[in-house]
């Protein structure tokens, strides 16, 4: 998942992609507070960084920084907005398109590190700023997007673009600088922009308000007991682990964490049936619960008013809205596009409950398979059928060694990077590393921030983001970050991760790749600044890296002996590829669909009970196995409700289509290669959003993308091509 796109510049979005809006005077009378806040040359905001790359001096940020500095940063941007507004020079390029992309560095550097923070390392008192900050933020982006004097000067050069004599991407600013400008209302009356900042108001308190609840209630609904009995099938170092976050949480016993999905990892080793349905129960219920916590109220105020946003818009439905801007364009092609997937998914996994099913009678459970059997006897079915389980497997993933060997072996491969860890770069906590990119050249490429082991204080799964974009206008290189969720190990324990959390590493570093190998002029078209269906596709190729065999036998050794993992265990892993793939298929299909449900409801049908419309949702769309739940239930998806994915979900399944086609060029072509690799950074990874998405992609591939690979990889057809 990539947020660096979701926070590029306020401009372009605001936090976690909610936003709220009030008048523009109440904007700036907000911001205009940060005088009285006492901002200045000692809040570390108030200049540029010093340290390298303009990284974030996270050792002298205190929590009490970031408002004044979000708050100054706001005020002077609105300043500059307004000049460009008010000159009384005719519109030009220059003066008006190029003048906006240097706007706001104060507010960007300090709501960059804010959001990092907030994301990886909150407590009570961030949280709490969020939530006063989110209707400021929002007020401010409506003040620049709803200003009617900066709107007739943008599409003034809009009008003049074919005269102006702009290179390729001083043409591509200029139409996605319009274009986001009519997509967030610009040519409304005044009666209907009040009505929509009042829309974007109540959207970004509530989002902020679910991201809340739902961190709380993940943490609340984490296993505990102090009979060890019960966790039957759990290795002595899980086990010392869950003694550890019971210490971390000053209970006795044992805790075992939830992750944000709704299955659960550690499903797959507990052997005792209670223990399983417990921690299965409180992930679907986690915010269900009638408390604080719960967001059903939210969710379907949230689906209400969005339905609202996009008829004040000019669409039937939000998602019509939503998507004009995406590569599906709109709802009914994406919807074509997964319905299309649901019946293959479906019966697929319906052939394997079949197996497992098998293995409960074969063993006399007495019991038809529910959802929290599925990852235990879906392991005994995998270990039978290809004599493997995860207790082999996680030995040769070390979580350095991948990270070094695998990840940033792959890139130096396919790109010609190298990587240096900085031990010099100030850091939100403790468990973070940095690392210097350098290019095939030797120069200095970029900065990484890696934060992969999952605390109580951070938000649930796996991002990347950035601190600072690259771009040739602003002279500035990339600063880049990913985070995941992963087990941290005891204390003198090594960190053995599953194949599962090797492939979310690969994959986060995909995001990172598409950070750090940007090269354009223009901050607004940099990296991941590109639409939702786009920015997954160089993620989810990267991870095919993770099972290629120079790959794989580059990092996949054992962490006592260093010794590679024998041929017959790395052959089995590779065939276990397309095991499980209709059950993984159908809860991705489940959610997206869910997600898109949610997002063509029309205004008339008014307020939904999230319960009984989930449940009608996905039996209209034909998932009727009640032992393959969706990926996410609607009253804990983050991505659609609080994570800037509303509508958006299908994009992975979309991507994936990219990423397979893409692959498969690379297969055909001679596979890891660095001429295949530098063809792709140059003419893809490096780009952004520098051209038309789709004709970028077939510029590359040399054709429109081809959804048999992606099947192929699915294990849901032989041949693909």
């Amino acid at each position: 998942m990539s947020r660096a796109s979701l926070v590029r510049r306020v401009s372009l979005a605001m936090s976690l992609g909610a936003f709220v809006g009030v008048s523009v005077s109440s904007a700036q009378g907000a911001v205009m507070s940060a005088k009285d806040a006492g901002f200045g040359p000692s809040n570390p905001f108030y200049a540029k960084s010093s340290l390298p790359f303009e990284a974030p001096p996270f050792d002298k940020i205190k929590d009490s920084d970031y408002e004044p500095a979000i708050e100054a940063g706001m005020a002077e941007e609105l300043r500059e907005i307004q000049a460009i507004a008010d000159n009384p020079a005719a519109p030009t390029f220059e003066n008006t398109i190029v003048a906006m992309e240097k706007t706001g560095q104060l507010f960007q550097r300090a709501q960059a590190a804010f959001d990092g923070v907030t994301g990886a390392n909150t407590n009570p008192e961030l949280e709490k700023l969020q939530e006063v900050l989110a209707p400021r933020l929002a007020a401010h982006r409506d003040a620049i997007y709803l200003n009617e004097k900066l709107f007739r000067r943008v599409a003034a050069v809009y009008e003049a673009r074919a005269s102006l004599k702009l290179s390729p991407e001083g043409l591509r600013l200029v139409e996605v600088r319009y274009r986001d400008f009519v997509h967030a209302g610009a040519n409304l009356s005044d009666a209907d922009k009040e009505k929509l900042k009042k829309l974007n108001g109540e959207e970004s308190t509530l989002s902020n308000g679910f991201r809340s609840k739902v961190l709380a209630a993940t943490k609340d609904a984490a296993y505990a007991t102090t009979d060890k009995e019960v966790l039957a099938g759990l290795t002595a170092g899980d086990l010392s682990g869950a003694q550890e976050a019971a210490k971390e949480r000053k209970k006795d016993g044992y805790v075992l964490p939830l992750q944000n999905t709704t299955q659960q990892p550690v499903l797959s080793s507990l052997s005792v049936r209670g223990t399983r349905q417990a921690i299965f129960e409180n992930s679907w219920t986690r915010t269900e619960r009638g408390d604080a916590n719960d967001t059903r109220s939210t969710i379907a105020r949230l689906a209400q008013l969005r339905a609202e946003k996009g008829k004040l818009l000019g669409h039937d439905t939000y998602a019509g809205w939503k998507l004009e801007d995406q590569m599906a364009k709109t709802p009914e092609n994406a919807l074509k596009f997964m319905d299309a997937l649901v019946a293959p998914a479906t019966a697929n996994a319906a052939d394997e409950a079949k197996d497992i099913q098998g293995v409960i009678s074969a063993q006399d459970g007495g019991f038809s398979v529910e959802p929290w059997d599925w990852e235990f006897y879906s392991e005994q079915v995998r270990k039978a059928k290809y004599d493997i389980d995860d207790a082999q497997v996680r030995p040769y993933f070390e979580l350095n060694n991948v990270l070094e060997n695998g990840v940033f072996y792959a890139a130096g491969q396919l790109y010609g990077l190298s990587f240096k860890e900085r031990k010099d770069i100030p850091v939100w906590n403790p468990d973070v590393r940095v690392f210097e990119v350098f290019d095939g050249d030797g120069k200095p490429l970029a900065l990484f921030y890696c934060d992969y082991y999952k605390r109580d204080n951070k938000n649930g799964g796996a991002w990347m983001s950035s601190f600072v974009d690259q771009s040739k206008l602003k002279g500035t290189l990339p600063v880049i970050y990913n985070v995941a969720n992963l087990p941290k190990p005891a204390a003198g324990e090594p960190a053995l991760v599953s194949f599962s959390d090797v492939i979310t590493m690969f994959h986060e570093f995909g995001h990172a790749l598409h950070g750090m190998l940007a090269d354009t002029e223009y901050p607004s078209l940099s990296g991941t600044s590109v639409p939702r269906d786009f920015v997954e596709f160089p993620s989810q190729f990267n991870e095919h890296w993770a099972t290629y065999p120079a790959v794989f036998a580059h990092y996949a050794k054992h962490y006592k002996t260093g010794a590679a993992m024998p041929e017959d265990l790395a052959t089995k892993i590779k065939k276990a590829a397309d095991f499980n793939q209709g059950y993984l298929l159908t809860e991705l299909v489940a959610a997206a669909e869910l997600d898109m449900q949610w997002h063509t409801l029309p205004v008339s049908d008014g307020l939904q009970e999230p319960d009984a419309f989930e449940k009608a949702a996905l039996a209209k769309k034909g998932f009727t196995l009640s032992y393959v739940p969706p990926r996410y239930r609607s009253s804990y998806f983050s991505h659609i409700w609080g994570g800037g994915y509303a509508a958006g979900y299908y994009a992975y399944l979309w991507s994936e289509m990219l990423d397979d086609d893409a692959f498969q060029w690379f297969q055909d072509h001679g596979g890891l290669t660095r001429a295949n690799g530098d063809r792709f950074r140059k003419m893809v990874l490096s780009r952004g959003n520098t051209e038309d998405l789709a004709k970028m992609y077939e510029a590359w591939l040399g054709s429109a993308p081809n959804v048999k690979p992606m099947l192929k990889y699915r294990g849901l057809v032989k041949t693909a091509k």
